[in-house]
């Protein structure tokens, strides 16, 4: 199917007022959505009238209005993304034998939204809602490998932001950007005690259509039952997960 130029355009307005500080001149959004300025002005007056964009006459600019916010609260109360990744991770936890989780980035920790446990496992401290600082887990490693050396710096400015919980991981910016270089340049990330003694993890992100990473897939297993070679298959398999769910919600994947 053909997509519709005109919704295209409005998505494009959305999604660029989405990420801005503030409300923009129109002018700013014409020439960085790259829209006429007559088309933009039109496309901006349905969505005010419709209040996805609210207009500030005194100032000349515009912002996302109720509707919008409207939109992001229904997305919150669905919880659609949950429920996409529920059943591909049980087929993970399936496939490997080893306990599951989906977590997302808030600041410097990750919140953990979905725990899936094999039989047999002992539960973790990955429960739904629990967060851990995102620099100990292979989670968070995976999500932060996917952000800018700025934005990684911004959440860690210094070393008090290097909280540790076992005497291990890392403890300066350095230290961290090394690790987050070679979960880059493998595809995935891991740990292997620094969040509970014995146990390792593998992790990779899922992205979104813009390669922002929205969400890390991980499996946990006791690190004395899984050799190299087992680790980098569980890898593989995170991985192929974490493409998955990238394709289910129109973002982009590792080849």
């Amino acid at each position: 199917m053909s997509p519709v130029p005109a919704a295209a355009q409005v998505l494009a307005i959305l999604r660029y007022l989405a990420g801005q500080a503030g409300p923009v001149p129109a002018a700013a959004i014409s020439r960085d959505v790259g829209l006429p300025r007559s088309t933009t002005y039109h496309l901006l007056d349905t969505l005010t009238r419709e209040g996805f964009v609210v207009h500030l006459p005194e100032e000349r600019r515009y912002g996302l209005g109720v509707s919008a916010f409207e939109l992001a609260s229904g997305y919150s109360r669905q919880a659609p993304f949950q429920r996409l990744a529920r059943v591909p991770l049980a087929k993970l936890v399936d496939s490997t034998g080893h306990n599951a989780h989906l977590a997302v980035l808030h600041g410097r920790e990750v919140i953990y939204v979905i725990e899936e446990r094999a039989p047999g496992r002992a539960p973790l401290v990955t429960e739904v809602g629990v967060r851990l600082p995102a620099h100990l887990t292979a989670s968070g490693r995976a999500l932060l490998a996917g952000l800018s050396q700025a934005q990684v710096r911004a959440l860690f400015p210094d070393a008090s932001a290097f909280v540790l919980r076992h005497e291990a991981g890392p403890g300066s910016l350095t230290a961290l950007r090394q690790l987050l270089a070679e979960a880059r340049r493998r595809g995935y990330a891991t740990e292997d005690g620094e969040v509970t003694p014995g146990f390792s993890s593998v992790a990779a992100a899922v992205l979104d259509h813009s390669a922002h990473p929205v969400a890390g897939v991980a499996v946990t297993f006791p690190g004395d039952e899984v050799g190299p070679e087992q680790q980098e298959w569980i890898a593989t398999q995170v991985t192929r997960t974490a493409n998955l769910l990238s394709r289910r919600i129109g973002g982009v994947h590792a080849s």
